[in-house]
């Protein structure tokens, strides 16, 4: 475990000597730029029983996030984002999301606007698919909802582009991030609690993601990519048990002008929490599968649609829960989204009974 720990630190240091050498030095060029921005979740939600109807309904803040930039020097900048949600009890709670040293550096070879960050840092997945599928607003990605892992990480993540970037029309008119013509890349090695806890044991996490597209110029909207976890869940049973988490993600995806799909299948055993384990507290294994489709007719309205099927234990019958989400939305510019969706969460255990809601989201971005 010593040597799979010290391999990604020594990686680190050979690649900060290498481009700290070769490119311009860090404190080249001094530079004023500050911005400010949110993301924020404004909803009503209701209860829907089969039954009885419309149940329970609420205005929430599901989520608020608060993030500033600064550009320090020419190929050094900080970012510092507060994450305020609320709670079951309705109370409002604040925390740190994100707070990093970003290095950026001139191209590499085949390498494209290489990074790294340090600090509480973006985790290698969920930033990437959030830029895939952008309705975050209307609840957390298949991985994070089935409780796998979450966004950011206590670590370092050294990222960039392969083979440059996709030119300016299709950046305008079908996604400017994670733009790289060839594909891109990131991976890092973190604490392993996340940014909702501090680490329960000495162990490090290893993730990391290679996404390809692999006809730029042919089908330009169609990437393939791997995302793997390897390491031990945040969390010590007895005097020294800790459970494996390793998480194997793969995701077809491919992005229009007018829609998105996606289809991603998981596999592999235990989670960042350390909580899916057997009597023994060895962990156990998982699986699932996720389709999304975004259909998008003119500028402004937008359709989606979900499933996602997970077990969180393979050893056992009845575990599996499916989710089927369906919504109509309006953009108004900006990602500035009104979107009204029903969101149904089924059991195979016959002793559980389905979870119907309806909600109605504005997301404010700028």
């Amino acid at each position: 475990m010593e040597k799979f720990i010290s391999m990604p630190l020594v990686a680190l240091a050979i690649i900060l000597f290498i481009l700290s050498a070769k490119f311009e030095n860090l404190k080249a060029v001094e530079s004023n730029d500050l911005s400010i921005g949110t993301v924020s979740y404004l909803s009503y939600e209701t209860i829907l029983d089969p039954d009885d109807g419309l149940q329970g309904g609420a205005f929430k803040v599901n989520r608020s996030y608060l993030t500033v930039k600064k550009q320090l020097m020419k190929n050094l900048g900080f970012r510092i984002t507060v994450d305020a949600s609320q709670d079951e009890t309705g109370d409002f709670k604040a925390r740190l999301k994100y707070v990093y040293a970003l290095f950026t550096f001139d191209d590499f070879y085949f390498i494209t606007k290489p990074n790294i960050e340090v600090g509480m840092a973006h985790a290698p997945w969920l930033d990437f698919e959030e830029h895939i599928n952008y309705y975050r607003m209307q609840g957390t990605m298949f991985v994070e909802r089935a409780g796998l892992f979450n966004s950011a990480d206590l670590g370092f993540t050294v990222a960039g582009y392969l083979g440059g970037e996709m030119d300016d029309e299709y950046k305008k008119k079908v996604n400017k991030k994670y733009a790289g013509k060839y594909g891109s890349f990131a991976f890092g090695l973190y604490n392993g609690g996340g940014y909702h806890a501090k680490e329960a044991n000495g162990n490090k996490v290893f993730e990391g993601r290679l996404t390809v597209r692999p006809l730029p110029e042919i089908i330009p909207g169609l990437q393939l990519s791997y995302f793997g976890i390897f390491g031990q869940g945040n969390k010590v049973y007895g005097t020294d048990s800790i459970p494996d988490w390793q998480t194997n993600v793969a995701m077809l995806s491919y992005e229009h002008q007018y829609f998105t799909i996606t289809g991603q299948y998981v596999s592999g055993k235990g989670n960042q929490k350390g909580d899916f384990v057997q009597n023994t507290y060895e962990a156990t294994g998982v699986s699932g599968f996720s389709g999304f489709a975004e259909i998008k007719p003119d500028e402004n309205w937008r359709g989606i649609f979900r499933f996602d099927n997970f077990d969180s234990n393979t050893d056992l019958d009845n575990n599996e829960s499916q989710r089927m989400i369906v919504g109509i939305g309006y953009d108004f510019g900006g990602h500035n989204v009104l979107i009204l969706d029903y969101d149904k969460k089924m059991y195979k255990d016959e002793l559980k009974d389905d979870e119907d809601k309806i909600k109605l989201t504005m997301q404010i971005n700028f």
